[in-house]
């Protein structure tokens, strides 16, 4: 008489707590998708940006130093 009554139904607080789970990890992975595809586009920009700033092959030397530079240093280590 004393274990007889019965324990109340949370059936549906369990199914409601799943369905509040898959909705958050739908949206976490729906931001998990959109953040890859704008780092992927932004990557494909500034490669484009990247290649379209290289001079050619040629053209490309180091920088060299100019001779005023060179002799106002000697002046001062003498």
């Amino acid at each position: 008489m004393l274990f007889q009554d019965v324990p109340p139904d949370t059936s549906a607080y369990m199914l409601a707590g799943y369905a509040v789970f898959f909705v958050l990890l739908a949206a976490y992975l729906l931001s998990l998708y959109i953040r890859s595809r704008n780092l992927n586009r932004d990557l494909k920009m500034l490669e484009a940006l990247a290649h379209e700033k290289r001079p050619p092959a040629s053209r490309a030397k180091t920088p060299t130093r100019p001779a005023a530079r060179e002799g106002a240093g000697r002046a001062r280590r003498k």
